[in-house]
């Protein structure tokens, strides 16, 4: 039992900060501001869960490249299955924000530059996997999808970072609004935000660890038979 405890720590550390954070979120005290009122709760679990998408993007566009210096086989695995955690960070984060948009803006999606940036970000990982199914040799397939894991990668950054600042926008930190973290200065989400978006990235990588050994012992298994 201590080995497993000692093995899996950061395991029991991910359950530890998403229980807190589900509590936190939903029971902690917020501020009472001007039309966002109980939807800022929403910064716990939308704001991680793009972050979360992010770092498991990283990682992914990191194997991919260690791939095409290699050859090794086992980091395409890698990096196509961080991917795929990655899009589903990237559809829930787009469901939460619409949730809050709902409410703070009147209508789920309004064509905010913000959200059509993040869809088009997605769409275009999403067609990593349209590229992958489509190419039948095994070499060719994994390194056709790591050098467009670096081209989807590197118009994340812009698409996400830059592009919304550059034109008007609702959505906070984009179009000379002001980010949550102005609010954070006289309230307790503080307190919730920082543990949510380390629970929500090692969710995301716990679950990527599972679909990489399922991915592995299904491969044994066709080779075997």
């Amino acid at each position: 039992m201590a080995y497993l405890l000692k093995k899996n720590w950061w395991k029991w550390l991910c359950i530890a900060l998403l229980v807190y954070t589900i509590i936190g979120g939903l029971l902690f005290p917020v501020p009472r501001l001007p039309i966002l009122n109980e939807t800022i709760r929403v910064l716990h679990f939308h704001v991680p869960m793009w972050f979360g998408m992010i770092l498991v993007f990283t990682g992914s566009v990191i194997y991919g490249i260690k791939y095409l210096r290699s050859d090794n086989a086992l980091f395409d695995v890698y990096s196509s299955q961080l991917a795929n955690i990655g899009i589903a960070f990237g559809v829930l984060g787009i469901l939460t924000g619409m949730v809050w948009a709902n409410y703070t803006w009147g209508e789920p999606w309004s064509n905010d530059p913000k959200q059509n940036a993040s869809a088009v970000s997605l769409l275009i990982y999403l067609a990593y996997f349209v590229l992958r199914n489509s190419i039948k040799d095994e070499q060719q397939r994994n390194r056709v999808s790591a050098v467009y894991n670096i081209f989807a990668y590197s118009l994340m950054i812009p698409l996400l970072f830059i592009l919304p600042r550059m034109s008007d926008s609702l959505h906070p930190g984009n179009g000379g609004n002001p980010a949550f973290n102005v609010y954070d200065l006289d309230s307790n989400l503080r307190m919730v935000f920082y543990p949510a978006v380390i629970g929500w990235t090692l969710l995301g990588y716990w679950i990527a660890s599972i679909n990489i050994r399922l991915s592995l012992t299904q491969e044994n298994l066709e080779n075997a038979s």
